[in-house]
């Protein structure tokens, strides 16, 4: 399988054949899980004002990333997010491909266009859905050119967003 290149401003529409799918379902799900939280956690009271984020006290959320096989189940309360790898159902599950999750995080589709074309689906809590995606639309982060980046300049990028310490980024990432 050839993997899509960046050489243009637009992810490549793709989707990992079904052996990542069958894979990643028999791997732990705590590290890309952990990976998430951290991020999330850098980015509270940052990027992410808390605020807002009252209604999710207590509610559980999965991330489903249908093509890796990911699900990565997370729940937030007043100390932050934290990972959630008990058997209670999430309150909102939102499932999409990784191609479609990368389009949201560099900005190049929103949630609304997404959702409208079934590929990203929601099950849940309706008002939870509501108010993940209203966070996530007024969120101003700063449009990423990854393919123009280095894997230390991407670092760097992400630590200027949520003005905190980025592990691995190393002193001159200031």
């Amino acid at each position: 399988m050839k993997l899509p290149t960046l050489t243009n401003k637009q992810i490549p529409n793709f989707t990992l054949p079904a052996f990542f799918a069958r894979f990643g379902q028999r791997l732990p799900q705590w590290p890309p899980t952990l990976a998430l939280v951290s991020t999330l956690n850098l980015a509270l009271g940052r990027l992410l004002p808390r605020e807002p984020l009252e209604p999710m006290l207590g509610k559980r959320l999965a991330i489903r990333v249908s093509d890796a096989g990911l699900t990565l189940r997370f729940a937030y309360n007043e100390r932050g997010f934290h990972p959630s790898f008990d058997a209670t159902p999430a309150d909102l599950t939102i499932t999409a491909r990784i191609r479609d999750f990368l389009a949201l995080l560099t900005r190049e589709e929103d949630a609304d266009t997404l959702f409208f074309n079934r590929r990203l689906q929601m099950q849940g809590e309706t008002e939870l859905g509501l108010l993940v995606k209203n966070t996530l639309d007024a969120i101003e982060l700063p449009r990423l050119e990854f393919n123009r980046l280095t894997p230390l300049q991407a670092l760097q990028a992400l630590r200027r967003s949520v003005g905190g310490a980025v592990p691995g980024a190393g002193p001159s990432a200031a």
